[in-house]
C-alpha cells in the first residue's frame, strides 16, 4: 500500500475572488462568496441533468495545502490542542481533497456553473462534481 500511487485529472479549476490562503473562510458558510465552476470542454456533458437551485458536493483538490503534516491545530488556533488532520477539516493533509456542499446559483451552457458559497482559491482544480441526495422517507 506504501508504494501505490493513483493518478488524478482535474475536470476543471475554480474562478473566485479569494487569492490567499490568509482570506479565505475556512468554511462555505462563514462568508464565502460565489464563483465559478469553468469545466473542461471534455467533461461538459457530465454536467447534463444539474440544475439551477440544486445542492451539489464539489470535490476539489487542495494544491496549496501542505501534504506533510499529520497534526494541526484546529481552525489555525494555537491555543487549541494539537490533533490528527484526520479529526479536522485543514486543508494540510496527505490527500488534499476538499469538500465544499455549495447550491448552483446559474449554469452557462455546458461548461460554467455559478455556485455559493464556495470557500476555495481562484485556480483551485475541481476533481469531482456530485449531487447531493435527498433522503427519501
Amino acid at each position: 500500500m506504501k508504494d501505490s500511487y493513483y493518478q488524478l485529472r482535474p475536470v476543471g479549476f475554480v474562478r473566485s475572488p479569494l487569492t490567499s490562503l490568509e482570506g479565505c473562510p475556512k468554511q462555505g458558510a462563514e462568508g464565502a462568496p460565489e464563483a465559478w465552476l469553468e469545466i473542461d470542454p471534455a467533461f461538459s456533458e457530465a454536467l447534463e441533468g444539474l440544475a439551477a437551485g440544486q445542492e451539489i458536493i464539489v470535490l476539489t483538490w487542495l494544491d496549496r495545502g501542505r501534504r506533510d503534516l499529520l497534526r494541526v491545530h484546529p481552525r489555525g488556533n494555537p491555543e487549541a490542542p494539537l490533533k490528527g488532520v484526520f479529526a479536522t477539516r485543514s486543508p494540510h493533509r496527505p490527500n488534499p481533497i476538499g469538500l465544499h456542499r455549495v447550491k448552483i446559483v446559474e449554469i452557462q451552457g455546458l461548461g460554467r456553473m455559478r455556485v455559493r458559497p464556495l470557500e476555495a482559491l481562484d485556480g483551485t482544480p475541481v476533481i469531482d462534481i456530485k449531487p447531493v441526495l435527498m433522503d427519501d422517507r
